[in-house]
């Protein structure tokens, strides 16, 4: 069986537990308290030195520290329904957007949250070594989500997903990236109305509520 390493209230993980579900793959899932710093910790050390979740053991023993391999090895274990796009166009599309959103959206974000937040002092980045918060980092987070909102409004102007006609993982970053920006009292207003009619009709997948 394969074993998710999760975090119910992280970001990262939750792209993972949405594309299990949109795939409808069985599987097992371990919580790691990040509040409580398990990550940190010996036991989850052995199992993932990177310290990060999500991590997937696949049921032959492979173990995956991030988003992109876990996408890649599933949709080719898992090819239906396809979440990466199935011609090289969409392949291509799907891959794009779904690195801009990251980059300048949950990266955004988490420039935002990990460069201000007191409780991740000295934690400005995940992983296994500390690092020092910079707060002109923090306030540069907060434009650059400004500027992300933007960017997926202008996008979705006329579209139902982020790329190539069908639902793909650039529609579960961006959700995740959208819903994650609360964390720092950011939201779409009134001037993002097409990412605000995208994201009511993508809460209508029952993998968007996990």
């Amino acid at each position: 069986m394969i074993t998710l390493y999760d975090c119910a209230t992280a970001p990262s993980p939750r792209r993972a537990r949405i594309l299990l579900a949109e795939k409808g793959i069985a599987h097992d899932t371990v919580q790691v308290d990040l509040r409580s710093g398990e990550q940190l910790g010996e036991a989850y050390r052995r199992i993932n030195p990177q310290c990060t979740v999500p991590a997937l053991r696949t049921d032959d023993g492979l173990l995956l520290t991030d988003n992109a391999a876990i996408a890649a090895y599933l949709e080719a274990r898992y090819p239906n329904p396809p979440l990466l796009g199935e011609t090289p166009t969409e392949k291509a599309e799907i891959a794009s957007w779904n690195w801009r959103v990251e980059f300048e959206g949950l990266l955004a974000i988490a420039e935002a949250l990990r460069n201000s937040a007191p409780a991740m002092a000295n934690r400005a980045l995940p992983g296994a070594v500390n690092y020092p918060q910079i707060p002109a980092l923090a306030e540069r987070g907060l434009l650059r989500v400004a500027q992300f909102f933007t960017l997926l409004n202008d996008r979705l102007e006329g579209r139902d997903f982020v790329a190539a006609n069908r639902f793909s993982v650039a529609d579960i970053t961006a959700v995740v990236a959208v819903d994650f920006a609360r964390v720092v009292k950011q939201k779409p207003g009134d001037e993002h109305p097409h990412l605000q009619r995208w994201r009511a009709a993508m809460a209508g997948r029952p993998s968007m509520s996990l």
